[in-house]
């Protein structure tokens, strides 16, 4: 049988109280919705302390409640709401709420015929570009806690999604890893026989080949590609899931998302991708050979410039950087799926943002890679 919703307010001087008992259901809110809005837009604050140990049900429009209690002290710059009582199940479940009024759009259209200056324009997408930064370190801190509990408690890591997602970001990215790196390989060595024949050095193009692929070509080209075939995936997926609320029930159930859906796939992209790379990187250095045998140059001259030439350091510099770009690549995709928002194109636009910003960081981290190399003498 449904309980009423009953509030006692308390005021002392560090709060004001308000505790809460019955059903904070739909209906048992809307006996105390008045009095408790009334209420906080009367007192002087300075914080909020919402007290729910005596609560018997509580779902989504309390949850609701809750969060427009809190933004009502927060308009009001009080200094902090404290929400006691609660369990992790329904305490997730108002955490969500305001993750959903986070998510709104951040400003109204401007009106018909309302034309912005170019200092505006300027500004709002500077202002766009912190908001979806700050945004971006706040996930990216989230897995990395949720990674650094996983080996903790390896036991809460779905394995088996892990390897499943394994299998699709890594085995079935052979072919197409293999292609893109054989022509790279192919074609820079072409291209790099013509002028070396004008000073008879044509075999020197093994080790502009070896050293290319191994520190720089092999890694990028490998990021590159499973930033456009991955990360793109793991945005459809988690949109799909966003547009169709699954996330919000695994948050009702008390499942964090994170640990859920994410971490899995940054496991495996991390994981995979140095194993794509190295062989891109073997299949790359295969497609020099070629030209290099066409040239009249035996297979084991090739070998010995590129094995003389290429050492472990440079090996483990560019494999070095394949672990960040997995982590880079699956956090992307995931992040830009999180953030789908309704609409038939939705998700066609998370997967199109999944890529563009994956390229981008990893463009970043390469350079910041390169320098960091230079600066060491690697």
């Amino acid at each position: 049988m449904t309980q009423h919703a009953a509030l006692t307010i308390d005021q002392t001087d560090k709060a004001l109280v308000f505790a809460f008992s019955g059903d904070l259901d739909a209906t048992g809110i809307a006996g105390v919705w008045g009095t408790a809005c009334s209420r906080i837009k009367k007192a002087s604050g300075p914080a909020l302390a919402i007290d729910l140990s005596g609560i018997s049900y509580f779902d989504t429009a309390g949850a609701a409640f809750i969060a427009h209690l809190e933004k009502m002290a927060k308009d009001r710059n009080w200094e902090k709401t404290d929400i006691t009582g609660l369990d992790p199940a329904a305490f997730a479940l108002v955490e969500r709420i305001r993750q959903t009024e986070s998510e709104t759009p951040r400003e109204a259209a401007a009106p018909a015929g309302a034309l912005r200056t170019f200092v505006e324009n300027k500004g709002r997408s500077l202002d766009n570009f912190l908001y979806d930064a700050h945004t971006f370190i706040a996930f990216f801190g989230e897995i990395f806690w949720a990674f650094l509990t996983s080996l903790v408690h390896p036991n809460r890591v779905r394995w088996t999604e892990t390897l499943r997602i394994a299998e699709r970001a890594g085995a079935d990215a052979l072919p197409i890893v293999a292609l893109i790196s054989f022509i790279v390989g192919l074609v820079m060595a072409f291209q790099s026989a013509i002028p070396m024949k004008m000073f008879g050095a044509e075999i020197y193009v093994a080790n502009l080949i070896g050293i290319a692929m191994v520190r720089e070509l092999g890694p990028l080209m490998t990021a590159i590609v499973l930033a456009g075939r991955s990360a793109s995936a793991f945005a459809a997926e988690i949109g799909t899931m966003k547009i169709n609320e699954e996330i919000d029930a695994l948050t009702v159930m008390g499942l964090e998302p994170v640990r859920f859906l994410i971490l899995p796939r940054v496991i495996a992209s991390t994981l995979m991708t140095p194993l794509l790379t190295v062989f891109a990187i073997l299949v790359g250095i295969l497609g020099g050979a070629i030209v290099l045998l066409s040239l009249g140059h035996p297979f084991m001259a090739y070998y010995n410039q590129v094995a003389g030439f290429v050492s472990w350091g440079d090996f483990v510099g560019g494999i070095t950087k394949c672990f960040v770009f997995g982590v880079l690549i699956a956090a992307t995709g995931c992040i830009r799926g999180y953030q789908t928002s309704q609409g038939p194109s939705a998700v066609g636009e998370a997967a199109t943002r999944a890529v563009v910003s994956s390229i981008v960081l990893i463009a970043v981290f390469d350079g910041i890679f390169s320098i960091l190399y230079y600066a060491l003498g690697v």
